[in-house]
């Protein structure tokens, strides 16, 4: 009995010590941490990443918590959710990009949660407000001395968005030490519904920002489509997006995310409709090809609060989002302004002024997006404009194995 005991003592800790396998240190990097809008994600300076982006997934995955099979990425950083899987890659700007007047290049990553996808075809508008306040931070972007100048207090930085190929104008308050330090100012009384507390405001200009994926701003040629009965308008400013009447579907406008996730064969269809969008706008040909990103399908509704103009609830990666995505902000401002779009009607019910900023309700508040459009043969987006704030939460080493 006391060999079988001491067998059994072995047994365990062979198991708990295993030496089949070699030792080794974590893998490490440096990065940051930042809150951007409704959003988290790390962001990495390119020089620090293999030069290769074949062999960045590894290193996005590892450092986020991916695959989780349970879904919470508990391993890394990431927090579960689509707006907490992100990652940015920045760098000085290229030739190319500085061209146009650039200062920094940024590649956004959506990490997949329960796979091991990294998505690369689309841009994260929330995470972009933090870009530039990372490039003063880390000291890529020098400012001139009008910008440093006493009073002046704030800077301008361009940014160029590989992912779109588009450019994004950040302007934002900074923050001058006595010792000629910069820094991006992160206190303020600027809010974002969703975020807790006021910050600084960050005003983000996306310039020309039509056709960002799909080289147009109606990428199936049409201001409404119908897919699988439900009427559509399939429209691509910053990224692809699809929107969709609640009263087509039909489900309540004001749903909240939880009731979506809930409600049985709701999910599933809107993915199909999602699907079948993607293929006629140009971005697969089958089903298996469409991204998981983009485009984003959401279901449009006339507002029931004063103050409103049109309400929105956004699908992104297969998930109910918890606010609105910037993007997605972004399209349903310029939509708003095509006459005969499925969006239209919603807001002409409201009287807006050609002006004035189109405030977005969503689960988590409202959000204002401007948009300036040219009337000619075509409808030609010169710029689309919305406010957030950022915040650098952390500095230093992330570590993988």
């Amino acid at each position: 009995m006391e060999h079988g005991s001491k067998q059994s003592q072995c047994l365990v800790k062979s198991r708990l010590f295993s030496t089949s396998a070699a030792l080794h240190r974590q893998n490490r990097i440096p990065a940051s941490y930042y809150r951007g809008g409704t959003s988290r994600g790390l962001i990495f300076q390119k020089k620090d990443l293999p030069a290769s982006q074949d062999d960045w997934k590894p290193i996005l995955l590892g450092t986020m918590g991916s695959p989780d099979p349970h879904g919470r990425q508990l391993d890394g950083l990431g927090g579960g959710l689509s707006s907490l899987s992100k990652v940015c890659i920045i760098s000085p700007a290229s030739d190319l990009s500085r061209a146009q007047g650039a200062q920094v290049d940024f590649t956004f990553a959506q990490v997949g949660i329960k796979s091991t996808d990294i998505d690369y075809s689309g841009n994260c508008g929330n995470l972009s407000s933090a870009v530039g306040p990372f490039a003063i931070d880390a000291g890529l972007v020098k400012l001139g001395e009008d910008e440093l100048r006493a009073g002046k207090g704030t800077a301008t930085v361009r940014i160029f968005n590989t992912n779109t190929q588009k450019i994004i104008d950040s302007t934002f308050p900074i923050c001058v030490s006595p010792d000629g330090s910069v820094e991006a100012e992160a206190s303020g009384d600027f809010t974002v519904d969703g975020v807790a507390g006021s910050a600084s405001r960050i005003q983000l200009d996306f310039i020309n920002p039509a056709g960002a994926k799909t080289g147009t701003l109606l990428p199936t040629g049409n201001l409404v489509d119908t897919f699988d009965g439900v009427r559509a308008t399939c429209i691509d400013v910053g990224n692809p997006m699809i929107f969709v009447p609640a009263s087509d579907l039909p489900v309540d406008g004001k749903i909240s995310p939880n009731q979506i996730s809930s409600t049985p064969g709701l999910l599933e269809r809107l993915e199909k409709i999602r699907s079948q969008a993607a293929i006629k706008m140009g971005m697969a040909t089958t089903v298996d090809e469409v991204p998981a990103s983009i485009p984003k399908i959401n279901i449009i509704s006339t507002p029931g609060e004063e103050g409103v103009d049109i309400t929105v609830r956004t699908i992104s990666v297969g998930q109910p989002h918890k606010a609105l995505p910037i993007t997605a902000g972004l399209s349903l401002a310029v939509a708003t302004k095509l006459e005969g779009s499925i969006v239209r009607p919603f807001v002409a019910k409201t009287n807006k002024a050609a002006g004035d900023p189109v405030v977005i309700g969503h689960p988590g508040g409202t959000l204002a997006v401007g948009a300036e459009i040219k009337d000619g043969d075509s409808k030609v987006v010169e710029r689309a404009t919305v406010y957030r704030s950022a915040r650098r939460l952390m500095d230093g080493l992330v570590y993988w194995k």
